[in-house]
């Protein structure tokens, strides 16, 4: 799986917390909608 700028994003599953708890969510549950992902690698680490 690689991004490519211009390209369409590779479809992924993902844990994301909505509403109070942790969900699988899919990139493709929202093909034609702006989207923005966001991560923090170093969150839930100790550091």
């Amino acid at each position: 799986m690689t991004a490519q700028v211009g390209k369409p994003a590779p479809d992924f599953e993902a844990n994301a917390f909505v509403d109070g708890s942790f969900q699988p969510i899919r990139l493709s549950n929202y093909l034609g909608k702006w989207v923005a992902l966001c991560f923090y690698p170093g969150d839930f680490t100790f550091v």
